[in-house]
């Protein structure tokens, strides 16, 4: 294991190009590293467990500075006497220097790194407002006659923007850590999927013994015994035994598949009640389901973040910035008034100052925390804001069919009679046997008694049958329930299944993708039960007001191509596909990525993890798996389809939201950049006082959390 994670390189989202041994965040944009083999849990955890740390040291030590600067400072207040304002500048001085050079070291050394790199982006605005903010404040408490009488405040000092600089590294240390708490729970479920491989396997040697060998040392070839109730650890094909499997883990369909002599199972899968020997196909990185991880991970790597507009006017507006700070300095220095210096560095770092980016900054955060906070209230999680974004352009809506169109849970949907006995007594004996299985089938009968209020029949001496069905006594008469295999075993005539009208109802529900269930009482046989999985309540509404708003629909799913091809047809779905494995839907949604289009995948189980991942918008419903649930940037709690329509309805409002925050911050540094540079002096012999560049700071700050908040009020 150590030999393994040292050998982790990690790369970015960005810049694919880069391998480093480390994770961490990216040299050249800041974004944090994934693994590129393994899932990388160990070092993202202390990533996160350090960049936890630094924002609650930061958000301790930023507090006391924003209630003196924005409570302490105000003209009047009662409370300004009992702190004096020459003590409140140095605490301001010390504390923010904590929280911008001590807890935001990292934050500016990725500015630093941008600046080097020749990478401009939403860190280099950070850190050229940060520190000029802190460097100008730190001088003009220290060394105030330096400052023109025009700058003064009423207490007689000049203002500082200490509050300033620690509030904006606390905000950007606080996404640092939403972001990469994401990835880590992401990294956590994908080791829990591997852990579904047992340690160790039962291989039997040549001449006959078993010896326990680690599965890491399991080989193509080797042949391995599976005892009842075992986890599988290869993939590969069954020599010997008859057994039943559960692969819901891979195929996402609750019924498990019986598993006879030349059918292929999956690792990670889970034997039934029966013994196999079983002959390894695949081993390793090579099984099914080490193949579903690496799936979601080179999905991850391969979706990019989006690139904030902030971040994409950064790479202009820095340079702007700076030569708009350098010009103001130097025609001040040569065509200002004495004292021609202090007026150059001044009106030179106020364009610093002023560019600092307070409102930009909040500008899509607080339009994505207010809009992913109306959301959870209407059972929509956004966990990842890329997603709320890419929503909004989304053309094309993959659907998954069992749990995502279905209840993924089998119910009675229809019963033949082959008798003269009464249906509700027949089916009330059947029940109250089926009621004593764990099978998933069983809990179809269990809703039957529960919904007609009847008692459970005394059943004795249960006995299950691996791949065949159940058999017991039920009040004194033997029962039987299953295949029809079991049938012919037990039953001396089995001419009620032969005959035309009984075979076309059975083939029937078959090719619905229905199962069929037949039932004997003392070896004749009484009834044929078919269950279905029944198509969830909304669904039907849901694909239609989504085909009313011009979506593309398509059905991938792990079913029966025959069920499949039903279900669109019932649902108006022309293109419904059945029948795929998790790689299978990762490449068909690919394949409609390649034609230009933009993609949401909507999911539920382990098996749709890869394409939930790889979409442009994953979508998991919240009655699926953990690692569905990971996987995707969007979970509908609730489950119910219509969430879709909602969750792109706040998409769309969040997005319009955010581009109006940066209207505001965009207007407020375009106004304050030449007022801070002296644009005004020439004219109405006006320079920008640092009281109202604070004022206004706070003002376009203000605007942008107003507007945020109205999202609240937001009816989905």
């Amino acid at each position: 294991m150590t030999e393994a994670k040292t050998k982790t390189l990690y790369t970015c989202g960005m810049h694919p190009q880069l391998e480093l041994p480390a994770p961490g965040n990216c040299p050249l944009c800041g974004c944090p590293l994934q693994p590129i083999e393994g899932t990388g849990a160990d070092g993202t955890d202390a990533h996160h467990r350090e960049m936890m740390w630094r924002f609650w040291g930061a958000l301790v030590f930023t507090l006391p500075v924003f209630v003196s600067a924005m409570w302490l400072h105000v003209p009047g207040n009662p409370f300004s006497p009992l702190l004096p304002p020459q003590v409140q500048t140095w605490m301001e001085l010390i504390l923010s220097g904590v929280v911008v050079f001590g807890f935001g070291f990292p934050i500016l050394r990725l500015g630093v790194q941008s600046i080097f790199t020749n990478y401009y982006n939403m860190f280099t605005l950070i850190l050229l407002g940060t520190t000029a903010a802190y460097t100008y404040s730190t001088i003009a408490a220290l060394f105030p006659r330096l400052i023109p009488a025009e700058f003064l405040d009423h207490h007689g000092m000049v203002p500082v923007y200490f509050e300033a600089s620690a509030v904006i590294t606390t905000l950007v240390l606080l996404g640092q850590v939403l972001e990469l708490r994401a990835r880590l729970k992401t990294a956590e479920a994908l080791k829990e999927l591997l852990g579904r491989f047992p340690n160790v396997a039962h291989v039997v040697q040549l001449d006959g013994s078993e010896k326990d060998v680690p599965r890491e040392e399991l080989a193509v070839g080797m042949k391995i015994r599976i005892r009842p109730g075992e986890s599988i650890p290869v993939d590969g094909i069954v020599l010997e035994g008859r057994s039943t499997i559960d692969a819901s883990s891979v195929t996402g369909e609750p019924i498990p598949q019986s598993a006879t002599h030349g059918d292929f199972i999956v690792g990670g899968t889970l034997n039934g009640n029966g013994a196999l020997l079983v002959e390894a196909r695949k081993v390793g990185k090579d099984s099914l389901l080490e193949q579903v991880v690496r799936l979601v991970q080179e999905a991850q790597r391969e979706k990019a973040p989006i690139a904030r507009l902030a971040d994409r006017v950064a790479g202009y507006f820095v340079p702007i910035v700076i030569g708009v700070s350098f010009a103001s300095f130097t025609l001040w220095l040569f065509l200002g008034p004495a004292p021609a210096m202090t007026f150059a560095i001044l009106n030179g770092v106020g364009v610093l100052i002023i560019a600092c980016p307070c409102a930009l900054g909040l500008a899509t955060p607080m339009s994505i925390l207010v809009g992913t906070g109306c959301g959870a209230k209407h059972g929509i999680l956004v966990r990842r804001a890329e997603a709320l974004e890419r929503l909004a352009r989304v053309d094309t809506i993959v659907l998954d069919k069992t749990g995502t169109l279905t209840k993924g849970r089998p119910t009675i949907s229809d019963v033949l009679m082959f008798s003269d006995d009464q249906e509700s007594d027949i089916m009330h004996r059947l029940a109250s046997l089926e009621s004593r299985s764990e099978h998933v089938l069983a809990g179809g009968f269990r809703e039957w008694l529960e919904a007609r209020s009847l008692p459970h029949l005394k059943v004795r001496r249960v006995e299950a049958l691996p791949g065949r069905g159940i058999v017991g006594l039920v009040e004194k008469q033997e029962i039987a329930a299953g295949n029809r295999e079991l049938m012919v075993q037990l039953c001396q005539d089995i001419s009620p299944l032969v005959s035309e009208e009984k075979k076309n109802w059975i083939q029937g529900h078959r090719d619905r993708g229905d199962t069929v269930i037949f039932m004997a009482v003392e070896g004749t046989l009484k009834a044929a039960v078919a269950l279905a999985d029944e198509i969830k309540p909304g669904t039907r509404e849901a694909v239609s007001m989504l085909k009313k708003k011009g979506y593309h629909l398509h059905i991938l799913s792990g079913d029966s191509t025959g069920a499949v091809k039903l279900m669109g047809e019932e649902l108006s779905i022309s293109d419904a596909r059945g029948g795929l494995l998790p790689e299978e839907k990762h490449a068909a949604l690919k394949s409609l990525q390649q034609q230009g289009r933009v993609v949401a995948m909507v999911g539920d189980g382990i098996n749709d993890a890869p394409a939930l991942a790889l979409a442009d918008v994953g979508i998991a419903l919240g009655t699926g798996t953990d690692l569905a649930l990971q996987s995707a940037g969007i979970t509908l709690l609730n489950g119910d389809l219509r969430g879709i329509l909602q969750a792109i309805h706040l998409s769309r409002a969040t997005l319009t939201n955010i581009r109006q925050n940066l209207f505001f911050a965009f207007v407020y540094n375009g106004f304050g950049i030449p007022i801070a540079a002296g644009a005004l002096h020439p004219i109405f012999g006006l320079l920008l006082n640092p009281m109202f560049a604070a004022f206004a700071m706070m003002c376009s700050s203000l605007c942008v959390i107003g507007n945020a908040l109205r999202l609240r009020g937001l009816k989905l």
